[in-house]
C-alpha cells in the first residue's frame, strides 16, 4: 500500500522548542527532507510570532522555498489573519485549525470553537484559489477536558466539510490516547462522513503511536503527519509530547511492505541535520519576538 507522510518538523517540530532556528537552516533542512523523497511537507505557521517566535519568519520561509518537482509546501493558519498572511506571502496549500476542545481553543487561538470556526469560514470563502485543508487539535483528548466525545469531533468535522473542505486531519495532540479510543473516534467520524480524506497527526507520549498507525493503515488511511527525530508539542497544551518520528514510522511502514517513496538513509542524514540545527540554535528568550 502507499502511505503518504507530511514532515511537519519546521513548523509541529519547532514551534515548542525553546531555540529560534534560522531562516536559512530551515530552507536546508527542507532541502534535505526533499532529498529524502518527502513530498509533502510543513514549513511554516502564520501565528502570533509574539506567542510562537519560532515562526516568526513564516513569510521568509515560505516565499524562499526550494522548487521541487511533486513537492508541496503547506502552512498552517489558526484564524483569518493568519489566512491572509499566508495567502500574501504565496503559500498554496494551507491548514486551518481549530480545536474539538472549548478550553484548548481558548488557549490555543484565544477564541471559543465557534467563533474560530466562523471566522476561518469566512476567510476560506475569500480565497477560492487556495487548496485549503483542515487540522482538529485535541481531537482525542484535551490536557483541559479530558477524553472528548466523538459527537462533538463530528460537530466540528461538518463544519469544515461546511465550508468546502474535504480534507480532514485528527491529531492527538497530547499522545495519550489509547489506540482503541482513537480507533473508535475515526470511525464514528467515517462512518457519519464516509466522502471526505482523513488523515491523522499523532503524538507519542507511550511508544502507542505506531500501534495506532498500524491499526489506522489497516482501515484504510494513508496519509499520516510525522516530524525529523520525533521533535513537537504543542505550547498551550499542557504535557503534549513530541510527534512520531518520521525516520520510525517509514521504518515501520516498510519493515510492513507497504510503500512511502522515501528513503531512510537520505532521511537518517536530514535527522542528523536537524539535531545539530537545533542544538547549534539561539535560545529564544536572546532574540526579539517580533523578529
Amino acid at each position: 500500500m502507499k502511505v503518504e507522510i507530511t514532515d511537519v518538523f519546521l513548523r509541529d517540530g519547532l514551534q515548542d522548542e525553546p531555540v529560534i532556528v534560522s531562516t536559512a537552516h530551515k530552507l536546508e533542512i527542507a532541502e534535505a527532507l526533499v532529498a529524502a523523497g518527502l513530498k509533502r511537507i510543513e514549513a511554516a505557521s502564520f501565528v502570533n510570532p509574539k506567542r510562537v517566535p519560532q515562526m516568526a519568519d513564516a513569510t521568509e520561509v515560505i516565499s524562499s522555498l526550494p522548487a521541487a518537482a511533486g513537492v508541496t509546501y503547506t502552512s498552517l493558519a489558526l484564524n483569518g489573519k493568519g489566512v491572509e498572511r499566508a495567502v500574501a506571502a504565496g503559500a498554496t496549500d494551507i491548514q486551518v485549525v481549530t480545536s474539538a476542545s472549548q478550553a484548548h481553543s481558548n488557549a490555543n487561538a484565544g477564541q471559543a470553537v465557534e467563533d474560530a470556526l466562523a471566522g476561518i469560514g469566512e476567510a476560506v470563502s475569500r480565497f477560492p484559489a487556495t487548496r485549503f485543508f483542515a487540522g482538529i487539535s485535541t481531537a482525542f483528548t484535551c490536557p483541559f477536558e479530558g477524553s472528548i466525545d466523538p459527537g462533538y469531533l463530528l460537530r466540528v468535522v461538518r463544519a469544515f466539510k461546511d465550508m468546502g473542505i474535504t480534507d480532514i486531519g485528527l491529531a492527538d495532540t497530547l499522545g495519550t490516547t489509547p489506540t482503541v479510543q482513537v480507533m473508535a473516534s475515526l470511525s464514528h467520524v467515517r462512518d457519519a462522513e464516509p466522502d471526505l480524506t482523513y488523515y491523522l497527526h499523532l503524538h507519542n507520549a507511550h511508544g502507542q503511536a505506531l500501534a495506532t498507525a498500524s491499526a489506522a493503515v489497516g482501515t484504510g488511511v494513508v496519509r499520516f503527519d510525522a516530524a525529523l527525530g520525533g521533535y513537537g508539542g504543542c505550547p498551550f497544551a499542557p504535557g503534549a509530547h513530541g510527534n512520531i518520528a518520521t525516520e520510525e514510522l517509514v521504518r515501520h511502514l516498510h519493515d510492513a511492505g507497504h510503500d512511502t517513496g522515501i528513503d531512510e538513509a537520505r532521511l537518517t542524514e536530514a535527522v542528523r541535520l536537524a539535531r545539530d540545527i537545533v542544538t547549534h540554535s539561539p535560545a529564544a528568550g536572546l532574540l526579539d519576538p517580533a523578529r
